[in-house]
């Protein structure tokens, strides 16, 4: 069996960041057996030098459009489709006795994972097409970027597929986690692109070193080399150093903002979806109107001559001397002057359109606070699009933006069966 080093050097694989071997190690020891493997890694990692380590036919399932992809992998009849104008051979029947590495295996559509489960299990296959069974004796090494946990609880992987490829799993840690590795990398990289464009070699200052450790490197193993390659070819200066790096990977990304879990007064149960998230920010709005409304009918009843505290002030000018509010004269309230120094006067004004002459004959909803439980408000809005719309669920679904299934689950749950 070959060592470790004589692996590396035979491939080119540079680093010795212990979960880097212990991945190489283990594909070593498997290389002799027929054992389905599959090699886990962010993308960019390196997770097709894996299946090197013995002769093998590359598959891209990511790169095979959905209609052709089965036909590659089992071959069609002649006249199986628009096309197929002669019988063709599939990649496992020319792989027999060998091995395929399916690259981007979490791609597969559903019907080719059940056609390759069939291989797994049983051995044998059957060319689109055709109604004959053939044999095959192949090795399936798979490799994927994808959370393969999430795909199969989406319905987007099967779980006995799965666990048919996952006999033995290679994990191929990002490059991130092997600091110690980046700059032998970029040395390496850094000679191979300077003899291959005949320029000096490019060396990195100290602080340029440490900027590239620290660095993240979303596209890792690939991204340092593109990088090295660029920079090779750009720079006229061969002596790289931190700010010149900064010019081609910022430190630090503009990304946008995550909710964290640990944040105070945020559970870690809560915003299971889009649509509680929103729902979530209106009832937060919703208590901030329901402070409004007891300071307004406090306001209107006593015309203005109320003393409000600093913080019930800033409340009420921030809502009301909003654009909407000062641009439509027709507001019920708003505050002359825009300095928040001063004290504001509230005028009362009538809405020319209302069938009222005295703000007086207002007759004011209760500011009663308003609950802010999700299925209550669920509900409430549920009871009131399948008002508006005479029962009909179809139509009570489609105003609220879910589907009928769905709605009908949430009828059941509230019991507003009819």
């Amino acid at each position: 069996m070959a060592d470790l080093q004589s692996i590396k050097n035979r491939f080119g694989i540079i680093g010795n960041y212990p979960a880097l071997n212990r991945a190489l190690e283990k594909a070593i020891q498997v290389a002799p057996t027929d054992i389905s493997v599959l090699v886990i890694g962010e993308s960019g990692v390196g997770k097709e030098f894996i299946p090197k380590i013995q002769p093998y036919i590359v598959v891209n399932c990511g790169a095979i459009p959905e209609g052709t992809i089965d036909s590659e992998l089992f071959g069609h009849e002649k006249g199986a489709f628009t096309g197929a104008t002669s019988t063709r051979k599939g990649y496992f029947e020319v792989a027999d006795g060998g091995t395929i590495f399916l690259d981007e295996v979490g791609e597969l559509p559903l019907q080719t994972q059940v056609r390759l489960l069939r291989v797994l299990e049983s051995g044998e296959f059957m060319k689109v097409g055709s109604s004959q069974i053939q044999k095959t004796n192949v090795r399936i090494v798979a490799a994927t970027n994808v959370n393969m946990m999430k795909a199969i609880t989406d319905g987007r992987f099967r779980e006995d597929l799965y666990y048919r490829l996952n006999t033995v799993q290679i994990d191929i840690p990002p490059l991130r986690e092997r600091k110690g590795d980046i700059h032998l990398l970029f040395r390496k990289f850094a000679i191979d692109f300077a003899e291959k464009y005949r320029m000096p070699e490019l060396i990195l200052t100290e602080d340029a070193v440490r900027y590239l450790e620290n660095y993240t490197f979303p596209g890792n193993v690939r991204q340092l080399r593109n990088l090295v390659e660029q920079m090779t070819v750009v720079e006229q200066n061969r002596e790289i150093n931190a700010a010149k790096l900064a010019e081609y990977i910022p430190l630090q990304a503009h990304l946008p903002a995550v909710v964290q879990k640990n944040q105070p007064g945020i559970s870690s149960n809560e915003f299971h979806s889009e649509r509680e998230i929103m729902y979530k920010i209106l009832f937060d709005m919703r208590s901030d109107i329901n402070d409004l409304k007891s300071l307004t009918s406090e306001l209107i009843k006593n015309r203005g001559n109320s003393d409000f505290s600093h913080q019930e002030k800033n409340l009420i000018n921030r809502v009301f001397t909003s654009e909407t509010s000062t641009a439509n004269p027709n507001s019920l309230l708003y505050f002359e002057g825009n300095n928040q120094n001063q004290v504001h006067h509230p005028t009362i004004i009538s809405d020319p359109d209302a069938d009222f002459q005295d703000v007086e004959d207002i007759e004011l909803e209760d500011a009663k606070p308003e609950t802010l439980s999700l299925q209550n408000n669920e509900r409430e809005l549920i009871v009131k699009a399948l008002e508006k719309h005479r029962g009909r669920r179809n139509k009570a679904a489609d105003e609220l933006g879910i589907s009928q299934r769905t709605l009908y689950r949430k009828i059941k749950q509230y019991n507003l069966e009819e």
